[in-house]
């Protein structure tokens, strides 16, 4: 589950790796990710240098930006997969009957095995991994990853959730294209599941800020096209892909069935 290096996808921003002031064990942690991602490391009283940080903190780590780009206000994220709500989402989401689960192909005694091809922040496959499937989580850019695997950490800890997190979770830093093409394996995953960034757009969910600040370091997924069709050759049964609503379909072809929801909706391709 460690992240890999960096790839250009950092240029963008001027980072840097900090802590919290006051712990050893934060220091350590500190130092141990600027050199796997070949970043500077910095003391807490060199942050107000810096626009962009990730800083090991008790909560977890986060990425910290000094004004976000619409708010003009400081703000930070980090994954936690033991919030109060997605906990609450896990027990009272819909179960196997929520739109996602069904878009997936669970059903009553079936659990596909799942690869998140666009992982985020992780949310979905959290909750597809609670509901018993095997996900592995693809994230291309080595930031999210870090922050992926930080909450992974952190959740194995807890009694609660451990054996969703060690069991049903594993996490590939990489291009979902690149892993696709390349991989030999002769088992593949039963489903695809696809969430692109999408273009921005005034009334679109994607403006919330958490989604704002993924969209500073990930941009729009402008290769969503290609992602989908390198993914119908790759799985085994499905693709899902999620899209807002009212959104062209990726590469223009018809999916075989649509679940809409009230903003969004998901194409699922069957192979």
């Amino acid at each position: 589950m460690k992240p890999g290096t960096p790839s250009n996808m950092l240029s963008k921003h001027s980072i840097a790796i900090s802590h919290q002031k006051g712990s050893t064990v934060l220091l350590l942690k500190a130092e141990a990710l600027a050199k796997n991602m070949h970043l500077s490391h910095v003391l807490p009283a060199k942050q107000e240098e810096f626009n962009t940080l990730l800083v090991y903190t008790e909560n977890g780590l986060q990425i910290q930006l000094k004004h976000d780009n619409k708010t003009r206000k400081p703000v930070t994220l980090h994954v936690d997969f033991l919030s109060e709500s997605l906990n609450y989402r896990r027990r009272y989401g819909g179960g196997i009957k929520q739109a996602l689960a069904r878009a997936v192909g669970i059903k009553p005694g079936i659990r596909p095995t799942i690869l998140d091809a666009t992982a985020g922040l992780g949310t979905d496959s959290f909750l597809l991994a609670s509901l018993g499937c095997k996900v592995t989580m693809l994230e291309r850019s080595p930031i999210l990853a870090a922050l992926l695997h930080d909450g992974l950490e952190r959740a194995a800890a807890s009694h609660e959730i451990k054996d969703i997190i060690t069991h049903n979770l594993t996490l590939v830093q990489g291009d979902s294209v690149t892993f696709m093409i390349s991989d030999t394996k002769d088992k593949k995953p039963d489903t695809i599941y696809l969430d692109p960034m999408y273009p921005h757009s005034r009334k679109s969910a994607l403006n919330k800020q958490d989604m704002r600040i993924v969209r500073e370091f990930v941009g729009d997924d402008t290769d969503a096209d290609k992602l989908l069709v390198a993914a119908i050759r790759y799985a085994q049964k499905r693709v899902v892909v999620k899209r807002p609503k009212g959104a062209p379909l990726l590469t223009g072809d018809s999916p075989a069935h649509v679940i809409k929801m009230k903003n969004s909706r998901y194409d699922v391709y069957m192979i």
